[in-house]
């Protein structure tokens, strides 16, 4: 008899033992002679060496292929199971379903839904901080929070910090009614969605309590140093050069970072310049820093509102040139 305890790390366990354990049970049913057990994050195996040590090598490549963030369907767990080369199956799966950033509720699988959407998790995989930089509805809030729930659930961070500028024209809460939390709330409320669809309630209220999950506006970040963390500064182009400066040198030495922005709804005062657009333009150099531009063609909300941006795209470039030839002139 031969008995071996999997100790297994940086997977999310719904996805490797899937829902209502229905993965675990075609590994039960392929090994019958097995008696699999699991308990958290440990799994064993206790039979026939020969068979502990086929399971072993079977879960290994199980675990193999979430850690490369494929999606491990049902179907290459038989296939896997069959004795076919996990690398295909890879392949397959790549082609058919795309990459899996994460599971949300009821097990949902959470994939980048377009070439620009993909490039987010490929650079963010990559680099420490990544711009993310486009128009409404394209996905870069809700890619950008299924990234830091991934590295939560993995275990890469302790903590996922997100904030934005709490008030376009430079967080001036007070004249807002209610506590701190009732005058800020409303701000970060896109923040608190893409969460409530990734993470169950119960877990959500207890990662916010245990700020394990903080969700907070800009100006809380100052003084603070901010690492094993995964951070996202959402609508960047409303901060000041000041205020994304401040940000950015918070970060400590095992913090990732992602910056979302929509320069064309930039609400600060005439007076003042977005920061965003001086820190693209100093920063890119960096090793270590990226920039992913998303586009009309990656919006993924209701179609009319592709054909809505682009309309106000081209409504912009006339005024453009309409303004460029009177200077002209």
């Amino acid at each position: 008899m031969s008995e071996i305890i999997l100790t297994i790390d940086g997977v999310d366990p719904l996805a490797l033992y899937g829902r209502n354990n229905s993965k675990l049970n075609l590994l039960k049913k392929a090994f019958p002679d097995l008696i699999i057990t699991s308990r958290g994050s440990n799994l064993k195996l206790s039979g026939e060496r020969k068979d502990t040590q086929k399971a072993k090598a079977r879960i290994e490549s199980m675990v193999n292929m979430l850690r490369q963030n494929i999606d491990l369907t049902e179907k290459a767990v038989m296939d896997l199971l069959e004795g076919h080369n996990p690398y295909e199956i890879q392949q397959e799966d790549l082609k058919r379903a795309g990459k899996v950033i994460v599971y949300g509720n009821n097990g949902k699988p959470i994939k980048a839904k377009t070439k620009n959407q993909r490039k987010l998790v490929e650079k963010s995989e990559m680099n420490d901080v990544v711009f993310a930089i486009g128009p409404a509805g394209t996905g870069k809030t809700y890619t950008a929070v299924a990234l830091a729930v991934r590295a939560l659930k993995n275990k890469l961070v302790k903590k996922i910090i997100l904030t934005r500028p709490a008030v376009e024209a430079g967080e001036s809460l007070g004249f807002l009614p209610g506590d701190l939390k009732d005058k800020v709330d409303p701000y970060l409320r896109p923040l608190y969605d893409a969460l409530n669809d990734l993470i169950p309630p119960e877990k959500l209220d207890f990662f916010m309590q245990t700020r394990v999950i903080e969700v907070a506006p800009l100006a809380f970040m100052r003084g603070r140093t901010l690492d094993n963390a995964f951070i996202i500064l959402d609508e960047a182009q409303n901060c000041t050069t000041g205020q994304i400066k401040m940000f950015l040198t918070r970060l400590g030495p095992s913090a990732k970072c992602i910056v979302t922005g929509d320069p064309s709804q930039i609400d600060l005062p005439a007076h003042q310049k977005s920061g965003l657009f001086r820190a693209l333009d100093i920063l890119l150099g960096i090793s270590g820093i990226a920039r992913v531009k998303l586009t009309a063609e990656d919006v993924v909300r209701h179609r009319l509102v592709k054909e809505i941006i682009l309309k106000y795209d081209e409504s912009d470039r006339q005024k453009r040139a309409k303004y460029d030839k009177s200077e002209e002139e």
